[in-house]
């Protein structure tokens, strides 16, 4: 595996690329503008102390303040001071458990030193800690820590105890401690003694600044871009390094010679007038990095989308068609993204929670590998990082530490049409938004004349769409407004400019207006009669009337008489000797009057059989309606019709009904009555008087 470091030093930009077997593997860039200030050491002033986030915000010396949570303040500052003092690692294991309140540990006006240990990103400012450390070429220093450690990235045991050993010979002061880190792998005694003397009276000269400079001051910074990559990042395994500057070549190779000085070192200086990166293939590469789509070799494809806090990466199997199945397909493309993803996560920087979205497997087995691969790339990442399993859904939650704003935030800035989503309102929303907001001020006391300046294309939509509109505006508001096309201005933005009738200014605040309570609008409840009235006002002033659909309202036409329900032959029959059909014996007087009656109320309800079976009369052998069994016929009367006779059908069913349920005899027993009244009836029946009146 053949590694190379090309480093474009420029005035105004650092770029320092490393390839590996001609694959850009990490890139580190750092602007003169903005440089960074991630481990610097200042002396700082507690401005704020925040009971409820615990946490305390400290001046020191920037524009914005920087954020110091309780797990990041030392035990120092616990209350007992010294006598409570603890090591490091002890403290760090209790940074979020058996911690007292904030309010205790630090005061408001206190002053502290504090390192940076992120950067500010958007509107938040950086993050600090009270935990240092000043990195060298073989060890860290941790003042406070009172200890000798070994990086946890060193993870074989012979190492480590082989690491212990040479440590136990070193002599570090009683107030200081040293952690070795994985350069100090495999090197001698003198090497790491040479290191700790440095970082020793470094800090002598920082902790002196600290106690005679006056808070916010800067005590310690970290060196450029350049040497910091070469001391943290520089191995043997890299086969030269490349630069474009003769000044920034010298110093590479002298820093190299002071910190490895048995070590041979390969610095060149690329002397040609093409760029150093157009020579060697790089700067296309470089482009591609801000790409959303990032294509793989087999035809697939990543999507990568970032937010604030959240970055989504899509695996997409795009062209590639080569496996058998669609199981050795998604294996084949998975394994080839794993590598990708971690890869693009360091030429990014891409920071937070990051969601990676892989190609469904149906196999555990095949699962379980992918995610083998993502850890072991992962472990060539300098920044912290953390990964779960992989779900059933194919997806694989992985954290990784933000030191910085990503590559692309600091490259890039928010487009001001869209303000960063991509998509911008058409010019009739945009025509229609300006509209409502040129009704608001005309609408306010005291304005006489509105001028409202958009965008050219939203301009010439509404002076073409909307003149009728405007004109209704000005006569009902008694404003004049003006429209101005204004190239200046972006997409979906608008200004409004109010003057009075003497052409004085009126500072007028869309946003105050818009504010207005519920109970200053003016409202008015109208009627019917209020409607047509302006129905009619509306037509004889000539003006167009509301935009309201007119519905043609057609007459209902008359329900269709129900189809009569075809009657048993049983019911036909008796139907027929209740009207006197020939063939029949003629039907009682008082049914046949009753007759006409009911056909002469055609608005009456047509009953149920039910009804209909308890409203029919009996009937007689004969053909002759026979009385209610058990009830006294009623005598008739002298100067008016009998009782139920002359009435509807509706009031004597109702009547009928009634007198049934208070007799309360079941329906065999009325049937046995009347075959008795039936046969009776048979011998006493005349022509010349008939049977009292029915009152069914």
């Amino acid at each position: 595996m053949k590694k190379e470091m090309f480093i474009n030093a420029q005035r105004d930009e650092c770029r320092i690329a490393i390839v590996t077997d001609g694959a850009l593997t990490e890139l580190y860039t750092e602007r003169a503008s903005s440089l960074l200030q991630v481990g610097n050491i200042f002396k700082g002033r507690i401005t704020n102390v925040e009971p409820s986030i615990q946490a305390a915000f400290v001046d020191f010396g920037r524009a914005k303040n920087g954020f110091l949570h309780i797990s990041d303040v030392s035990p120092n500052f616990f209350p007992g001071g010294e006598k409570n003092r603890e090591s490091e690692a002890v403290g760090r294991k209790r940074a979020r458990k058996d911690r007292p309140p904030i309010q205790t540990c630090l005061k408001r006006g206190q002053e502290l030193v504090v390192q940076v240990t992120k950067e500010g990103i958007g509107t938040k400012g950086a993050t600090l800690t009270t935990y240092l450390s000043i990195p060298g070429r073989y060890l860290v220093l941790m003042p406070g820590m009172h200890r000798l450690g070994i990086s946890r990235k060193i993870e074989d045991d012979s190492v480590r105890s082989k690491l212990r050993k040479v440590l136990a010979e070193l002599t570090p002061p009683s107030d200081l401690g040293f952690i070795v880190r994985t350069a100090g792998i495999d090197q001698p005694k003198s090497n790491l003694q040479r290191d700790l003397s440095y970082l020793t009276r470094l800090w002598k000269v920082v902790s002196q600044r600290g106690k005679e400079a006056r808070a916010p001051a800067e005590l310690y910074q970290e060196s450029d871009l350049v040497i910091r990559t070469i001391r943290d990042v520089y191995n043997t395994d890299i086969a030269r390094v490349v630069c474009d500057d003769e000044a920034v070549a010298c110093k590479i190779l002298e820093f190299l010679q002071l910190i490895m000085p048995r070590t041979p070192h390969r610095v060149e200086l690329y002397e040609d007038d093409v760029g150093l990166y157009h020579a060697f293939g790089l700067e296309q590469e470089m482009e591609n990095i801000n790409s959303r789509r990032v294509p793989m070799k087999s035809g697939g494809s990543l999507v990568i989308d970032q937010t604030e806090a959240l970055v989504a990466i899509d695996v997409n199997s795009g062209r590639f068609r080569g496996a058998d199945n669609a199981e050795s397909m998604a294996l084949r493309i998975n394994t080839e993204a794993a590598h990708e993803v971690a890869r693009q996560l360091r030429l990014r920087d891409l920071g937070g929670v990051i969601v990676i979205d892989f190609i469904d497997m149906t196999a555990e087995k095949h699962r379980r590998q992918i995610e083998r691969i993502m850890r072991d790339e992962l472990k060539q990442d300098r920044a912290k990082t953390k990964q779960l399993r992989m779900s059933q859904f194919g997806i694989i939650e992985i954290t990784r530490q933000r030191v910085r704003p990503s590559r692309e935030s600091s490259i890039f800035r928010a487009c001001p049409n869209c303000r960063g989503s991509g998509m911008i309102k058409t010019e009739e929303s945009q025509a229609l938004a300006a509209m409502r907001t040129l009704r608001l001020a005309a609408g306010d006391n005291g304005v006489a004349e509105v001028q409202l300046s958009v965008a050219p294309s939203v301009a010439d939509y509404i002076l073409n769409q909307r003149r009728g509109e405007i004109s209704r505006l000005e006569d009902s508001s008694g404003t004049r407004v003006m429209i101005h096309a204004d190239a200046s201005l972006p997409g979906g933005d608008l200004r409004i400019e109010c003057t009075d009738e003497r052409g004085s200014a009126i500072q007028w605040d869309s946003a105050a207006a818009m504010t207005r309570q519920p109970k200053d609008a003016k409202t008015r409840e109208i009627s019917r009669a209020d409607a047509a009235e302006a129905r009619k006002r509306l037509r004889a002033s000539g003006k167009d009337e509301p935009q309201t659909p007119s519905i043609d309202v057609e007459p209902a036409e008359p329900d269709p008489e129900p189809k009569p329900k075809k009657k048993s032959r049983r019911r036909r029959r008796k139907s027929k000797a209740a009207k006197g059909e020939p063939g029949e014996k003629p039907a009682d007087a008082a049914v046949a009057e009753q007759a006409p009656q009911a056909e002469a109320a055609p608005d009456a309800k047509p009953k149920s059989r039910r009804r209909r079976r308890k409203k029919k009369p009996a009937e007689a052998p004969d053909g002759k309606t026979e009385p209610d069994v058990g009830k006294t016929p009623a005598e008739p009367a002298q100067d008016g019709p009998a009782d139920g006779e002359g009435q509807p059908p509706k009031a004597k069913a109702a009547k009928s009904r009634s007198r049934r349920k208070r007799s309360g005899r079941s329906r065999s027993a009325k049937a046995k009555s009347a075959k008795a009244d039936a046969d009776k009836s048979k011998g006493s029946a005349s022509g010349d008087a008939g049977p009292g009146p029915s009152e069914s």
